[in-house]
């Protein structure tokens, strides 16, 4: 199973070393197609794109995630289960299914396609990812310790952020770093409301394997690879630290 799941990735990195313009063919090693990738303008505009709405859409849903977790574990309110569904529905809803309804919504209101639609499209999976990864963090916490602090005379607003917070961060760091990994990564939902100039990463490198995978575009996949293994690991670190202190 781990050589069926793993061997193309050991493959694609071992072709992005070939000399040769096609894969097919290995002519010797090289990492000429490493260096093209920082002169390549349209590589480099796709990846500040790529970063910008990454960045964007976590650090909104690391707010809203957080806030929604912390509400629907800690209070109580007419239809809290139908919300909790709505809210983690993204989860399992199909990433196609996601960007045409999002589509959709923007043409019924007609709001231009800009990066920015991009962005808010990715709140709405971000969040669920954030909020569920914060809602598995509050199961393991203390509640005695928010009524401590209140009888002894702090706010709710101070109780948040003095004594529930800290005990949060890491499950919200490594909800962000999670949602973080999808935004770079998301092709579908990002297509389908991307306007014009607005070209993201795995947009620029769908476009350019219409004509077959070159070096470079294995190059830039090695690295794209390495990238997220390394934040989902580091996310999966801070969670486990986090839930064993």
């Amino acid at each position: 199973m781990f050589i069926f799941m793993y061997l193309p990735i050991l493959v694609l990195a071992f072709y992005s070393f070939n000399r040769s313009p096609y894969s097919a063919t290995w002519q010797g090693f090289t990492i000429d197609w490493y260096r093209q990738l920082f002169s390549d303008e349209r590589i480099v505009s796709a990846l500040q794109n790529s970063l910008i709405v990454a960045f964007c859409a976590v650090a909104i849903s690391a707010v809203l995630g957080t806030l929604m977790a912390v509400g629907l574990a800690r209070y109580r309110f007419p239809l809290q289960n139908v919300y909790r569904g709505i809210a983690y529905l993204p989860l399992i809803i199909p990433d196609i299914a996601i960007a045409v309804a999002t589509l959709v919504f923007l043409a019924a209101f007609a709001v231009p396609l800009s990066l920015w639609t991009i962005i808010a499209a990715h709140v709405v999976f971000c969040l669920a990812y954030v909020g569920l990864v914060v809602s598995s963090r509050l199961t393991h916490l203390n509640p005695h310790l928010e009524e401590a602090a209140l009888d002894l005379g702090a706010t709710p607003f101070q109780a948040f952020m003095q004594v529930l917070l800290p005990q949060l961060m890491p499950g919200i760091i490594a909800g962000c770093l999670l949602a973080f990994v999808l935004s770079l990564d998301d092709f579908l939902i990002a297509s389908f409301t991307a306007g014009s100039g607005s070209n993201t990463l795995p947009m620029e490198i769908f476009s350019r394997i219409r004509t077959g995978v070159k070096p470079d575009i294995n190059a830039l996949s090695v690295i794209l690879i390495v990238v997220s293994a390394l934040v989902a690991f580091i996310a999966e670190l801070i969670r486990s630290y986090g839930e064993e202190n």
